[in-house]
């Protein structure tokens, strides 16, 4: 199925590591020149992109939290290849602490997450949707998760955030589509990422040393308990369905929120 998306630009925000990384190798696959935006090394991503799929690909250093920054990011990107025609946005972090209840937490931890995860998207989409709606045509694709929809407990801070840019991006979708650019948000469930390892690990270490599980036994039962599908999502299957919604194939589909997660919230 050719998705029509060779040659066009993408830029993928947190896009040197976990789902960041697994979109702009699948945008590369189909032969989009890749941009990868982050905050690491930006151009070791880039680099690995050039060698396995022989596309141009770029790694540019950027803040998303730095208004400023996120604005030099764009300038540089229209500069070295002429234009952005998607953008997947991923780049987020969790508080690295743990609720059950939320009193675990201090209201000083929801500041980072807050300003990553929030206004970290408020800042790239006021500067990439005007270069956009100047060229009629866009796609954006926003990273959320499960957690922005069921009030999950688990990062309270993390989970607020997501249910902001879930919101946000609907609004992005109902001022966009007259200017031809369509927005939508894909929600992972259960993938076994850095940020997902160390949620779970906090609340695998509650257990009493007793009853304690291996973390990996420990966390494959609870996947089998709560996902209907009984398995662990992946990081590709995520970028799969990143990539699908930026596609020719999707032209009618924006102000979306796709789940990707197993059945898990059909489940809870």
């Amino acid at each position: 199925m050719d998705l029509g998306l060779s040659g066009r630009v993408t830029v993928v925000t947190g896009g040197a590591g976990g789902i960041g990384l697994a979109a702009a190798s699948t945008f590369a696959a189909e032969g989009s020149r890749i941009v990868v935006w982050d905050l690491g090394d930006a151009e070791a991503a880039a680099r690995r992109i050039r060698s396995e799929f022989s596309v141009d690909a770029i790694g540019v250093s950027v803040d998303v939290t730095d208004e400023l920054a996120v604005a030099a990011a764009v300038d540089r990107t229209i500069v070295e290849v002429g234009s952005i025609d998607h953008l997947a946005h991923a780049a987020a972090v969790g508080s690295g602490r743990f609720g059950f209840p939320f009193t675990n937490l201090r209201p000083a931890d929801w500041a980072k997450v807050l300003q990553v995860n929030v206004m970290g998207m408020v800042h790239v989409a006021h500067a990439v949707a005007p270069r956009m709606v100047d060229r009629a045509t866009g796609t954006m694709v926003f990273l959320g998760s499960v957690a922005g929809q069921i009030g999950s407990q688990t990062d309270p801070p993390y989970s607020a955030s997501k249910a902001a840019g879930i919101n946000f991006a609907q609004c992005l979708a109902k001022d966009l589509a007259p200017h031809g650019v369509r927005v939508n948000t894909v929600c992972p469930g259960m993938v076994r990422t850095t940020l997902n390892r160390s949620v779970w690990q906090a609340w695998h270490d509650q257990a009493a040393p007793a009853d304690r599980l291996s973390y990996d036994e420990w966390s494959d039962r609870k996947i089998r308990a709560v996902v209907p599908l009984g398995r662990w999502q992946t990081a590709e299957a995520i970028a799969d369905m990143i990539v699908f919604l930026s596609s020719d194939r999707a032209e009618h589909v924006t102000g979306q929120t796709i789940n990707v997660d197993g059945g898990f919230v059909m489940h809870w």
